[in-house]
């Protein structure tokens, strides 16, 4: 039994928490957060019809953790498996981002690699993406094509089930009692639901058609006086690194416990004003312009030069978080404007 349907979500839910414990979607205000599933909560699993709020990262790169300590070695805690119910394509590919960083063979963090061994990935398809989705403009779409252990997709009776790995494909074994065979009437309907939100995206962003890669544009402009005129209406929050779910900046700190020292792991923002400053007092990118500029530089050439895949998915989340109602979509859009050869001389480091 391959992909496979079943009516209601609860006995699938569940099953998965019945072998470990499951994070599902819950409605905050207008948006969707993670929570702890409670198989006894009368209130029932919403299928989230859009990415959550939150960033996939902080499963995996936790806000704060510890790192090393002094004298003896820390060794990474033992992870029990856990699921994450109702992740989306953009999920799923920022994913394949933070693996590049942290479990590449070059360079392999042990904290990171266990979680990501331990986690069950149960994504889902998108029904209604939001205005500041912009998916499709870095190859996303808004269902998952690999990358998850299981995807569930809703349709009008229920819901169809497809495993995306060996992992999936046990649970669905193991659990055979629960689920029919999806037929082709029901793929069928799931494949025109996922055309028709496709179709919706792309109407979204229709005026997002740019007459050369992203990375040329942001390259070849980055002299451009855009991001200083962007940076008038940024509050300097770092909501928009925050949220990112590929955005993995950190920093090291020492802190002295009564019997050793602990070395602590912590997000780090490279929108915050002292993030680049050294000794001396010396500071690159002392100008929050620079500081923009550099964040789409990090995203859309560094990374993809070294790596090769854009380090942005197009989830929105950081349009959705910022205070100063800023738009990585206009940044974009003005660059790809600008006339060629203008923009200013680039700042002088403060002394």
């Amino acid at each position: 039994m391959e992909t496979v349907f079943i009516s209601k979500l609860k006995p699938f839910l569940d099953a998965v928490a019945g072998q470990m414990e499951l994070y599902v979607p819950k409605k905050a205000g207008e948006h969707y957060v993670y929570s702890r599933y409670d198989p006894s909560a009368e209130t029932p699993v919403e299928f989230n019809n859009i990415r959550t709020c939150m960033p996939i990262k902080e499963f995996l790169f936790p806000l704060r953790e510890l790192a090393a300590i002094f004298p003896e070695a820390a060794e990474p805690e033992e992870v029990e498996p856990f699921a994450v119910f109702g992740l989306k394509d953009c999920d799923l590919r920022s994913i394949e981002i933070l693996d590049k960083v942290f479990a590449d063979e070059e360079f392999r963090d042990p904290f990171y690699v266990a979680r990501r061994e331990n986690m069950f990935i149960i994504s889902s398809d998108c029904s209604e993406p939001g205005e500041s989705c912009f998916c499709n403009l870095f190859d996303g779409r808004p269902f998952a094509r690999n990358g998850f252990d299981l995807n569930v997709s809703k349709v009008k009776d229920g819901f169809i089930i497809e495993p995306g790995s060996q992992k999936g494909k046990a649970f669905i074994e193991k659990h055979a009692g629960l689920f029919a065979e999806a037929g082709e009437t029901l793929l069928a309907e799931r494949d025109e639901n996922r055309a028709g939100t496709q179709n919706q995206l792309e109407q979204n962003n229709a005026e997002l058609r740019f007459d050369a890669p992203i990375k040329e544009i942001v390259e070849n402009n980055q002299d451009s006086d855009v991001f200083d005129v962007e940076a008038q209406n940024c509050v300097e929050c770092q909501a928009c690194t925050r949220v990112c779910p590929t955005c993995h900046c950190f920093y090291l700190y020492d802190t002295r416990q009564k019997d050793y020292f602990a070395k602590m792991k912590m997000w780090d923002s490279c929108m915050r004003v002292g993030y680049a400053a050294v000794a001396g007092g010396a500071n690159p990118y002392k100008i929050l312009g620079d500081r923009i500029r550099h964040r789409l530089l990090h995203k859309f050439v560094y990374f993809l030069e070294r790596y090769g895949i854009n380090m942005c998915v197009g989830c929105g989340r950081c349009i959705d978080g910022c205070a100063g109602e800023g738009d990585i979509r206009t940044i974009l859009r003005k660059l790809s404007e600008e006339p060629k050869g203008k923009g200013r001389k680039k700042a002088k480091i403060a002394k």
